[in-house]
């Protein structure tokens, strides 16, 4: 069968990467097109844009690549129309697939979603659009479930891929590691500004403000795919700070605390168990919009999920040296360390278990034939 696929993000191309290799597990002949990344591209099948190519951070940045935007729907409209697949799969990055999906179901194709957006934080009233314009949705956070059943809207629960990413990734030898990329014996404090340029600009400088205050500690960046170090490099003014690219997964593994800008970044630290201050700062007037229409008490997954706090969030003013440095302190204390681990693993066990993209690939395949 023809599927095509639409992720948008370094997270979506993760998740897009392992449902593509179940789906070639249902389907050996599965002929897929996609939006997506690198990852996505090495899983096989054929990669039209990546997704680079269209990041944008906040209201204010939508607004002022609108053209660009609507030149990419155009775009995205007329391959569809020219590979005529068997299913059309959106992940995640609603602001372009929801668009998207009213124009597919209009002319029948099969919609699919894989990855809810986040109608349950904001613009609920999205979910009457859903319900109209996706033939099957596939949920990834428990709680989710019982918020589109208010709707009735019946959707499917397949656990979080996340766990499988995490739990099949090659072990990582902590004194290798080290010693590849040059770094010392001191435990290692991981800093995670994000993807895009313009959330790593507003944080990261924050975040490396730190670094004289914790000498026993070695500050390590883990760049985003999307980035190149030249990037990163006009903020790194102390010799106590290192750079390592597109190894996020064995950074954290061998890390001691984490500072983690808002996103999935949140739950991968959580799922590594390590002790993390969950930090977020947007343009000024992107927040106040974001504010006005956001109804959540915290804006971690990891706080959503558990529904109390369980990491400390520093947002928008409270993100600033003096809150961090008493935050980061606070996280490598054994005490607070200890409840943390007992938190996480609680975490991991609402999330469901290994097997979402195996899950969701066997429904959408099911559902098609």
């Amino acid at each position: 069968m023809k599927y095509y696929i639409i992720a948008g993000e370094a997270s979506g191309d993760l998740h897009g990467s392992n449902l593509m290799k179940a789906l070639l597990k249902q389907d050996e002949q599965a002929d897929i097109r996609f939006w997506g990344g690198d990852l996505m591209q090495a899983a096989g099948g054929k990669l039209i844009m990546h997704y680079k190519e269209r990041q944008f951070m906040g209201f204010v940045e939508v607004i002022f690549n609108l053209r660009k935007i609507a030149k990419h729907m155009k775009f995205c409209k007329t391959d569809i129309e020219e590979f005529q697949p068997d299913v059309i799969i959106f992940i995640d990055n609603s602001g372009f697939n929801l668009r998207i999906a009213k124009w597919a179901k209009a002319r029948n194709y099969k919609t699919h979603y894989y990855i809810s957006p986040q109608v349950w934080a904001s613009r609920a009233g999205r979910v009457e659009k859903i319900k109209r314009d996706i033939d099957a949705m596939y949920c990834i956070l428990p709680f989710e479930k019982e918020f589109y059943k208010t709707y009735n809207y019946d959707v499917h629960f397949v656990g979080h891929p996340l766990i499988d990413a995490i739990a099949n990734r090659p072990q990582v030898e902590e004194a290798n590691f080290k010693k590849e990329h040059n770094l010392s014996d001191r435990p290692i404090i991981a800093l995670l500004p994000g993807s895009r340029k313009q959330e790593i600009t507003k944080m990261l400088g924050v975040m490396l403000s730190l670094v004289n205050d914790f000498k026993d500690y070695q500050f390590v960046i883990a760049g985003a795919p999307s980035q190149a170090f030249s990037f990163y490099k006009p903020f790194i003014k102390q010799n106590n700070v290192h750079f390592i690219a597109n190894k996020t997964y064995d950074l954290l593994s061998i890390s001691t605390a984490a500072l983690v800008t808002s996103g999935t970044a949140t739950l991968e630290t959580a799922l590594f168990k390590i002790p993390q201050v969950v930090c977020y700062k947007a343009n000024a007037i992107s927040y106040q919009i974001a504010k006005r229409i956001i109804t959540l008490k915290f804006i971690s997954l990891v706080n959503l999920i558990m529904d109390r706090e369980v990491v400390t969030e520093l947002i928008q003013g409270d993100f600033n040296k003096k809150r961090l440095k008493k935050e980061l302190s606070s996280i490598l204390d054994s005490k607070k360390r200890e409840q943390l681990f007992l938190d996480y693993y609680e975490l991991e066990q609402k999330l469901g278990g290994r097997g979402a993209s195996d899950k969701a690939a066997e429904l959408i395949y099911n559902a098609v034939i």
